[in-house]
């Protein structure tokens, strides 16, 4: 079960509790959010379907998770739901589950590339919400921030464009407090721009100018990508390739790329490209706490473990490169 297949399920059982007759909901929403737990959640995965319907039902949130929860514990592949804080319903897979979880969310990574995590949630926006006026003479974090926002609101299938008019809008930003463009590379200039939110300084640039993992983030997300690459041409040099084939021990890094699509679509909705970036250092930092049990060592011969973990590393190089063109932001091969 990917994130998207809970979502769907959850809906299921909302469904069934309206034709039930256990929830008086006028409408079915078209979606509910699936994430990892927030702090005081448990589980492998949670949603806030109960507080969406609550309102609607004209019932406590906890009332409604007790309802949701009935209908999701017969469902094949869950094996507890627990409720927590106001009404969240926490999610625990069986172990099974997750191992083809897993496989799924690998397969789907490589299989839609660069565009994994684009959707089309946000179809419909109105027109004042898609399009973005830009004065002459903004400034360079404004001009940064607008196109990442187009580019983020255009992945969720929003019609966004810079353009003028009487319907547009315009973003804010704390403008720079030096000279970015003199300072800094193309590369690290984005990331020093939209790195912090926008009501927040931009990044100093020395920092990124030093290439160490310890003290540049951006450099870190990029390393991770490069490390991504060097380890398929590598396994290829050992005549072997990814095939996600048995579980892989990497929790950290399964979340991080199945979170991808949800911060995808809160950064578009939320015009926030720093919480795009965040994630990519989160997902860079789980891939290099992994990426050395994925090559046989010394005289090992390759199995089906390393082929799996070796399709969990492309997969995650493919992530950090389509987030990283999302904020204008190369990922090279090599470093």
């Amino acid at each position: 079960m990917t994130p998207a297949d809970l979502s769907l399920t959850v809906l299921r059982a909302v469904r069934r509790a309206v034709g039930d007759g256990a929830l008086a909901v006028r409408e079915v929403p078209p979606r509910v959010v699936v994430e990892r737990p927030r702090a005081g959640g448990c589980g492998d995965w949670a949603t806030n379907a109960a507080l969406q319907l609550a309102g609607p039902a004209a019932l406590p949130p906890r009332q409604v998770a007790e309802v949701l929860r009935e209908r999701l514990l017969d469902v094949p592949g869950i094996e507890r739901v627990d409720i927590t804080g106001p009404g969240f319903l926490n999610l625990t897979l069986r172990p099974g589950t997750r191992a083809e979880a897993g496989r799924l969310l690998v397969r789907d990574v490589r299989e839609r590339g660069p565009r994994y995590g684009y959707g089309d949630a946000l179809g419909r926006l109105p027109e004042h919400e898609v399009s973005f006026l830009l004065p002459e003479g903004a400034d360079l974090r404004l001009r940064a921030l607008t196109r990442s926002v187009v580019a983020l609101l255009r992945s969720q299938g929003a019609p966004a464009r810079v353009g003028g008019g009487r319907a547009s809008r315009r973003l804010h930003a704390l403008p720079p407090h030096y000279d970015v463009a003199a300072a800094l590379g193309p590369d690290a200039r984005q990331w020093a721009l939209l790195r912090p939110a926008a009501h927040d300084r931009v990044l100093d640039a020395a920092p990124l100018l030093r290439l160490t993992e310890a003290d540049n983030p951006l450099f870190t997300v990029q390393y991770a990508h490069a490390r991504s690459r060097a380890l398929l041409r590598n396994a290829a040099g050992l005549g072997f390739t990814g095939a996600y084939e048995e579980e892989v021990d990497a929790p950290e890094l399964l979340a991080a790329l199945a979170d991808h699509p949800s911060v995808l679509l809160a950064a578009a909705r939320h015009h926030a490209p720093d919480r795009l970036a965040r994630h990519l250092e989160a997902t860079a930092d789980a891939f290099l706490g992994f990426q050395h049990t994925v090559l046989p060592r010394g005289d090992e011969k390759p199995s089906a473990a390393h082929r799996s973990r070796l399709a969990l590393a492309e997969a995650a190089g493919t992530v950090l490169a389509g987030g990283l063109s999302l904020l204008g932001v190369t990922a090279p091969d090599h470093l």
